[in-house]
Parts: structure tokens; C-alpha cells; sequence
């Protein structure tokens, strides 16, 4: 048993397909298969159950699976602890972030990283929550940014900050001479949302219920971004609920575009970072809250 073939089965059984996982893996698929067909044979027990459409794994194979990644991670920080030499903050940290906030929290990052990991570079990626969750899981981040609700067994969460929401108008839009805008208000209009499979998506509905029956009406187009979203309600499609941190000026002047708070209590999202309880660079970790918590984003309620 070697930790390639280890590697190996945790990556068919993310995939469940042969040749995506030898991509990933970088081999051929007949190298791929003969190795786990070998691992198979040694441990007397079949991993995995295989048809011409899909790769499931057995009951064995799942609890297999699962010590395997314990492995693989236990191997990894083996050559963490012999990096340590060279210090924590002088080795590549993986960062995952929602799509909703890694464009305009990375800016702010980096800057504010410099200072205090000079050597320290950032290796970036935005995806979706459960992607973000499965890559932590896995070892392929050492840490993300998430909004909350998040739970994870044995993953620590550290919250950042608060960001209120704020609803972007086209300038010729009724609703962009009022200073402040009322969920009431919103009811009536067309709101723009994320596709599903954000979480941000999710979390407008939670706070604004009533805006369903405009924003989930299927026949209004879904952003797959928040900027084309912004596109759209500049172009006079509709109206569209942002983070702050969003709501960024510098694209179209007021005679386009407007940025409106909420009245009464003002909707938000909790922004956190979250890693595996045992990585084993907690001054990275510092490093990165320290380097966040320093960003003067746009909106954002005082940083924790």
C-alpha cells in the first residue's frame, strides 16, 4: 500500500469517474485503474463498485475512503513540520472564497497581507460553499471564507465581520429618489438574483421572504455573478440586493446607476474563515485574520 494509490481512491471516489480522476491525478486511466485494482487485491476487498455510467463506493470502500484522507493529510503535514524551518509564513497558503466575496475581499487582502507576510504568497480560488467545504475536507485548501450558516466537524470558524445589504436601482428607477428603501417596497418590483447554488442567493430570500414572488419568478434571467447582476440593473432590467462590500461606485456614476441602504432594521451577512482543527500553521491562520480584519471594506460593521 503506498500513498499514491491512497491518493488515488480519494480522488475516484470525488470524481466516481476513471478518466476525470487520472486527469486529476496526472496518469493514464489503465495506470489509475491498475493501481486500485492492485490496492483492491492486497487489502482482499473491493473499494469500489463499477458499472458502465458511474463508480460507487461499497460500505468498506467508504470507510476505507475516509481513513485514507486522514492519511494523506497526516502525510502532508509531515512535510509542513519539515518546512517549518523556513517558518509558517514563508510557505504558500491555499485560500477558498464564496464568489459573493472573493473579488472584493482578495483586493484588500493582498495589500493588507504584505505587511505582515512579506513571504507568505497566496494561492486563491472562488467556488461555491460546498465545493469550498469538500476542498477543506479533502486537503486542497488549507482555509476558507464562507458565509455562515456553516458547519463542519472538525473545522474551526472564526467570524470577520458583518456586511449589510444594499439594493442597487437604475438612476431613472422611481425608487432612486428615496433615500432609504422598505422591504415593503420591494415587493412590488422585479428583484435580480443570483442562480441557485449561491449562498447569497439564499440568504436574500431569508431576509427579504416576500421578494420570491418577484426574485423566484423563473421567467426573470439569474445572475451568475453579482457584477452581472449590477449589468443588468443598469441596463434598466430590474432592481437587485447586494453585501456592501459590492456596492462599488467606480463602474457607473449616479446618472446610471444608485445605491440605496435599507430602512428599519438593515438585513446582513456574518463573512468567516474557516480551517481544518489540526492544520498546523496557526500563524498563518493569525497572519490571515490580522490581515482581513485590517481591510476597510466598504459598508462592512466594525471587523471582530
Amino acid at each position: 500500500m503506498t500513498l499514491t494509490e491512497l491518493k488515488y481512491i480519494v480522488t475516484l471516489a470525488q470524481e466516481r469517474h476513471f478518466r476525470k480522476a487520472a486527469e486529476r491525478c496526472f496518469v493514464s486511466q489503465p495506470t489509475l485503474s491498475v493501481a486500485i485494482k492492485k490496492l483492491e487485491d492486497e487489502l482482499d476487498v473491493v473499494i469500489f463498485e463499477r458499472n458502465r455510467s458511474d463508480v460507487r463506493l461499497t460500505l468498506a470502500g467508504e470507510r476505507i475512503v475516509a481513513q485514507a484522507r486522514k492519511v494523506l493529510e497526516e502525510a502532508e503535514m509531515v512535510k509542513v513540520i519539515a518546512a517549518e524551518g523556513k517558518g509558517q509564513l514563508n510557505l504558500p497558503l491555499r485560500i477558498g472564497a464564496i464568489f459573493t466575496v472573493g473579488p472584493y475581499l482578495f483586493p484588500h487582502l493582498i495589500r493588507n497581507i504584505k505587511p505582515i507576510a512579506p513571504d507568505m504568497a497566496l494561492v486563491l480560488e472562488e467556488n461555491y460553499t460546498g465545493v469550498l467545504r469538500q476542498k477543506l475536507r479533502n486537503g486542497e485548501l488549507d482555509v476558507i471564507i464562507i458565509s455562515l450558516p456553516f458547519e463542519e466537524p472538525d473545522v474551526e470558524v472564526h467570524d470577520l465581520y458583518d456586511e449589510p445589504f444594499e439594493v442597487l436601482i437604475p438612476a431613472g428607477h422611481p425608487l432612486a429618489a428615496q433615500e432609504k428603501i422598505t422591504r415593503k417596497q420591494l415587493e412590488k418590483e422585479s428583484i435580480l438574483l443570483l442562480g441557485e447554488g449561491h449562498c447569497f442567493r439564499e440568504q436574500v430570500l431569508n431576509a427579504c421572504p416576500n421578494v420570491a414572488k418577484s426574485g423566484g419568478d423563473h421567467s426573470l434571467p439569474q445572475g451568475t455573478s453579482l457584477e452581472t447582476l449590477r449589468h443588468m440593473v443598469a441596463s434598466g432590467l430590474g432592481l437587485t440586493i447586494v453585501p456592501s462590500s459590492a456596492g462599488d461606485k467606480h463602474i457607473y456614476d449616479e446618472s446610471t446607476l444608485v445605491e440605496r441602504p435599507f430602512a428599519g432594521k438593515i438585513p446582513y451577512r456574518r463573512v468567516s474563515l474557516a480551517w481544518r482543527e489540526r492544520f498546523s500553521r496557526p500563524k498563518a491562520i493569525e497572519a490571515l485574520i490580522q490581515a482581513i480584519t485590517s481591510c476597510s471594506l466598504q459598508g462592512a460593521a466594525n471587523l471582530k
